[in-house]
């Protein structure tokens, strides 16, 4: 396939894949995240701005350091603090927290986690699978990253120049692409996909409780289109 022929790029940097009468090709807009944008976008943008509900999935799971909020003396210091930190204020706000992870969380962030008082069930919660090498961020139902970044500084950017990894992905807020991404993602967590996984005896904990019985699917609370900013 021509790739003039079959995708038109804006001005705007978003690429669209238009309908066609001899396929079940649809209109959807993406944008390319690469290297730092993943900070300046994913995390700092997206994310931090959640005001309803975050989910993440990662097989790698470290304990960013991000800037300080805006209006602090932290701020004001140039001081970096833990993304959970971070987390917190919005979890007090009431948005509903999930991470879904592959590998043990690192140690510095199971530290910020066990200092903190507000990351817990049920805005906050981390369920782990193995088999977890997906890496998603899913903000109020309405923006949806895809890449190859872990959550680690090194992965989202967080690093200087030199430092932190090569990535890609791209972000959008296509309704179909958020609910196909976002029911993986509950099946996973909700421990559907534990009854017919063959790693199930190297699994520290099976999602579906051990008895084979997965949790009731759940649905992320999501904003209205053009209600984020």
């Amino acid at each position: 396939m021509s790739a003039r022929g079959d995708y038109e790029y804006a001005e705007s940097g978003l690429a669209r894949l238009p309908r066609t009468a001899k396929s079940d090709r649809r209109e959807a807009a993406v944008q390319l995240v690469e290297g730092r944008s993943h900070y300046d976008e994913v995390v700092m943008k997206a994310l931090l701005g959640a005001r309803v509900s975050i989910w993440i999935a990662t097989a790698n799971l470290k304990d960013v350091r991000v800037e300080a909020p805006i209006g602090t003396s932290a701020r004001a210091r140039g001081r970096y603090v833990s993304i959970l930190e971070r987390l917190s204020d919005l979890v007090t706000r009431g948005v509903e927290v999930r991470i879904l992870h592959g590998g043990t969380p690192s140690g510095p962030f199971a530290e910020s986690l066990r200092k903190s008082r507000s990351l817990r069930a049920p805005g906050f919660e981390l369920r782990q699978c193995p088999r977890v090498h997906l890496k998603i961020v899913a903000v109020d139902g309405a923006y949806l990253y895809l890449g190859s970044a872990n959550f680690t500084g090194a992965g989202l950017g967080a690093k200087g120049d030199g430092r932190r990894n090569f990535e890609l992905g791209l972000s959008t807020d296509d309704d179909v692409l958020l609910d196909a991404t976002q029911l993986l993602f509950d099946r996973i967590w909700t421990g559907r996909e534990c009854g017919g996984c063959r790693l199930r005896a190297q699994c520290p904990k099976p999602l579906d409780g051990g008895g084979g019985k997965p949790a009731s699917a759940s649905r992320p609370r999501r904003v209205a289109k053009g209600r984020r900013a």
